[in-house]
């Protein structure tokens, strides 16, 4: 029988700094959980790294942004934590409005463009920087994880960053689709095509979803999106694996995106069950 990881191993290692990291990087078992908002699409568009990426808007003018989660569970780099801040685009032709969002990866171009995302994993933080330039900074996270929902806490040494709370309420969907990132290393654009394989529950204006900003680079950056006062959309994960490969060089000279460095520290990376 064929199964999700059957053929990823053996793998290609790469070093990171004087560690070594086996590609694809696999995760075997995660909570995953995320709100989409929609978002002023002017400042979508000033924070991305090229112009042959353009904001995935939706029927009414406004562009569409996500905060995701991952507690990640079991890894081939280990248990970490992870929280994204991304904007949804196409990179090539301008799309219609709302097609790509309903289509996801299977729109020619689409992707997210990530803006932050803070791991509490040095390992994490390091081969993310280095292997594909993702954003990535030393957080601490507290996950709690009940039958009814899903929240995260983000923390920097003391300093909130944000609360996130997704109910697991909605229809079931079973997901196979990739998970497309663009990235900035060094001055390319690069392309991720991450394999998944799950089932969530999505449900249109969840009830009882928060999203609580504190005073952070993090925060700072969804309130700069405009983004608005409820979720339109909610996706939490029942059980979900995914494979992480190298990414592509889609274009040179890009412009990088803000970047927030943080400290060099491990964090913490705390699961709590209700």
């Amino acid at each position: 029988m064929n199964t999700f990881f059957g053929k990823t191993r053996p793998g290609a290692a790469h070093m990171v700094g004087k560690t070594k990291v086996e590609l694809p990087i696999l995760y075997l078992r995660d909570d995953h959980f995320a709100l989409m908002y929609t978002a002023d699409p002017k400042r979508v568009r000033e924070i991305l790294p090229s112009k042959n990426l353009h904001p995935v808007l939706m029927p009414n003018g406004r562009a569409l942004m996500a905060v995701a989660a991952f507690n990640f569970l079991e890894t081939s780099i280990g248990p970490y934590g992870e929280v994204g801040v991304v904007a949804f685009t196409v990179y090539g032709k301008k799309p219609l409005p709302l097609v790509p969002a309903l289509m996801e990866s299977r729109y020619n171009g689409f992707g997210s463009v990530v803006l932050h995302l803070p791991v509490t994993k040095i390992i994490a933080r390091d081969s993310g920087r280095g292997i594909w330039g993702y954003p990535k900074f030393c957080t601490d996270m507290e996950f709690t994880v009940s039958p009814e929902f899903k929240q995260v806490e983000l923390s920097d040494k003391g300093k909130h960053i944000l609360t996130m709370r997704v109910p697991n309420q909605g229809a079931l969907k079973r997901e196979t689709r990739d998970m497309v990132t663009y990235t900035v290393k060094g001055n390319e654009l690069i392309k991720t095509n991450i394999g998944q394989k799950g089932t969530s529950r999505q449900c249109m204006k969840p009830s009882d979803a928060e999203l609580v900003l504190g005073e952070h680079p993090m925060a700072d950056t969804v309130r700069f999106l405009g983004i608005s006062g409820k979720p339109m959309m909610s996706r939490c994960f029942l059980e979900r694996g995914a494979i992480l490969p190298a990414g592509i060089a889609v274009e040179k000279n890009v412009t990088k995106t803000a970047e927030y460095a943080g400290s060099d520290y491990e964090g913490t990376h705390r699961v709590v069950y209700r």
